[in-house]
């Protein structure tokens, strides 16, 4: 015969050596802290946030000096939403020329003014956040990258090869 604890029925006493609940309290932890990052995963700031550009990295990610709070601001890379452009380090000549082309208009359009971030998420690599950019004098940055033709509409999803777009115009 099992003997029973304080009232409870046998058929509800945990195995001996084994607390009562704690497979229940590791599962609702996970839960917990699956849920946390969830949600951190989804934050969204949606600002504006002023912002000095510190540096162009590429045709679209600057690095910006952002003012979070009165005497407080942040140093973080910012990729612009809604484009992609060359890489640097492409997989042919055309593609790195067209990078470096990329990254000049980008800087011309950034450079000459501050920046406002706006609708502010985590992006894909850490450290670095996906915001949409506009300068102090109402200049779209994502837009006006696409008007340059050296940049392309971008929704996150898997990006395509330059190289065959470069070979095309010669």
């Amino acid at each position: 015969m099992v003997a029973q604890r304080a009232g409870r029925p046998a058929c509800h006493q945990p195995p001996p050596g084994r607390r009562p609940g704690f497979p229940i309290l590791w599962a609702v932890l996970f839960a917990v802290s699956a849920g946390i990052g969830a949600a951190r995963a989804a934050e969204v700031i949606p600002g504006p946030v002023p912002a000095r550009v510190v540096r162009v990295i590429d045709g679209d990610t600057l690095t910006v000096e952002a003012t979070i709070w009165l005497g407080q601001r942040l140093t973080v890379n910012a990729r612009v939403r809604g484009i992609d452009t060359p890489e640097l380090h492409g997989a042919c000549e055309r593609e790195k020329a067209m990078a470096a082309a990329a990254r000049s208009a980008l800087a011309k359009v950034a450079e000459a003014h501050a920046v406002r971030l706006t609708n502010i998420a985590n992006g894909k690599y850490a450290g670095r956040v996906l915001a949409d950019v506009e300068t102090d004098d109402g200049t779209d940055v994502a837009a006006y990258m696409l008007a340059t033709g050296l940049a392309r509409p971008y929704d996150g999803s898997a990006r395509a090869g330059w190289c065959d777009l470069a070979n095309l115009g010669g």
